[in-house]
């Protein structure tokens, strides 16, 4: 008889964890999702946002430099490596930073760094080849270029936005390809064609696909009656003709950590000034944000009177977090599901790591991620504490007084060995792949007969 053993099998909690989340996609979906999750470690990391909150939700570090309600801010909540890009959206200015906040919840602040220092050693290990030491450096550029820019806030000074005027390195040349590769035209040809009547969506069937009639018809209602009152920006005043819908269209195979979620593009006016003034809108079903699924009941009571859906959270979190919230943000429903609402930006690009050559360019290069996130935090305390806008800083400069080495020391190496347990964990996912009985096989390990 086998003896009656406890749950701690890492392959088997994975395994599981990731078939439960990914249990409502469709086989196709999930072919596809679980196909991009095996192409690499870091690329498992971003898919698998549910495996790091529930690793670290009640880890008892967060009391050594935090964990108090002065620490918290609106997080990223999926801070990564590549969550860092060139965006830019209603006034064709490019800039660099994070513009996606679809995993945005209110918590301590260590949540998102520590996972984007993670996302660092397993980008710095796949795309850039840097040794443990290099990998150690650029890990204490990115926490102490955080610290700097909290301790400056305190100190009164005021950060500056990456944009395509000041960017220094080799972001500099970086931003400047966007600015002359990208532009609202340019994304319109690419997406859109000039119909007998007016502007369409092309066909790409790889990248859109067309709606039935009953969804065309409930979309658009959506757009032109519930969406507008949803607003809060300068889009707000502007005349119904502005929202006019165009065309619409599904939007196919996008994201990692999204993917299989409904999304849609949609055609709409915009100005009438001159051929390529019009706006695609981005909808996208919005789920509750990975750390969420963790709170225990009240919590969970309480975040639904503050948010009481998640096209609100996600508003509230853009409006909170982002440099430059979109002047189009906003929500609609559509049957039982709720959907952000943004526009789509033409300057959206990835900075390519794999291109940097050296250590030292990619230490330059988390340092600015440092004072992004910085920023971003920042911004996030200071929508949850307006009487006290400077709270949070003080608060976690206090908390890192004196121990900022230890504290880097710390995260190192908790950034490193959890690295290793990303790559562990995607091993077992690939090797269960090319098995029939992926789960079952993972069920029988540690299980003697």
């Amino acid at each position: 008889m086998s003896q009656p053993l406890t749950r701690h099998n890492r392959p088997r909690q994975v395994l599981e964890a990731i078939n439960a989340a990914n249990a409502g996609l469709s086989d196709a979906h999930r072919k596809a999702k679980y196909t991009k999750l095996a192409e690499s470690p870091y690329r498992f990391f971003r898919g698998t946002n549910q495996l790091y909150w529930a690793d670290v939700w009640h880890d008892w570090r967060f009391a050594l430099y935090g964990g108090l309600p002065g620490t918290q801010t609106w997080l990223q909540g999926d801070a990564h490596a590549y969550n860092f890009g060139a965006y830019g959206h209603h006034d064709d200015s490019v800039r660099y930073g994070m513009d996606d906040f679809d995993d945005a919840l209110i918590g301590d602040y260590q949540y998102d760094l520590w996972r984007l220092a993670i996302s660092v050693v397993l980008d710095a290990r796949e795309n850039v080849g840097l040794t443990r030491k290099g990998i150690h450096k650029a890990l204490s550029a990115l926490l102490e270029s955080y610290h700097d820019e909290l301790a400056g806030h305190v100190r009164g000074e005021t950060p500056l936005a990456v944009t395509l005027d000041n960017a220094k390195g080799i972001l500099a040349p970086f931003m400047q390809s966007v600015a002359d590769t990208c532009s609202r035209a340019r994304m319109l040809e690419k997406w859109t064609r000039l119909g007998d009547d007016e502007r369409c969506f092309a066909k790409r069937p790889k990248k859109l696909a067309p709606l039935s009639q009953a969804q065309a018809n409930q979309l658009r209602q959506a757009i032109e009656q519930e969406y507008p009152k949803t607003l809060q920006g300068p889009a707000a005043a502007s005349e119904a003709s502005h929202f006019r819908v165009k065309d619409m269209a599904r939007r196919l195979d996008a994201g990692t950590g999204s993917l299989g979620l409904e999304r849609y593009y949609v055609l709409i006016e915009g100005g009438a000034e001159h051929e390529h003034d019009d706006v695609i809108l981005d909808i996208k079903e919005q789920t509750p944000p990975e750390g969420w699924r963790l709170m225990s009941r009240d919590e969970k009571r309480a975040w639904r009177r503050a948010f009481p859906h998640e096209g609100i959270r996600h508003a509230a979190a853009f409006c909170a977090i982002a440099e430059h919230p979109d002047i189009y943000l906003g929500w609609l429903h559509l049957d039982d599901k709720v959907f952000s609402v943004r526009e789509r930006s033409p300057y959206k690009v990835d900075f390519p790591t794999q291109r940097i050559e050296g250590a030292k360019s990619y230490r330059k290069l988390t340092k600015q991620w440092g004072r992004i996130l910085a920023r971003e935090h920042l911004r996030g305390a200071r929508a949850l504490n307006q009487d006290d806008p400077a709270r949070f800083a003080r608060c976690v400069c206090e908390r890192l007084e004196g121990r900022l080495n230890n504290f880097i020391d710390m995260v190192a190496t908790l950034a490193m060995t959890y690295a290793d347990c990303v790559s562990q964990d995607y091993r077992c996912f690939v090797d269960s792949r090319d098995t029939d009985h992926g789960l079952q096989q993972a069920d029988q390990v540690g299980h003697p007969a």
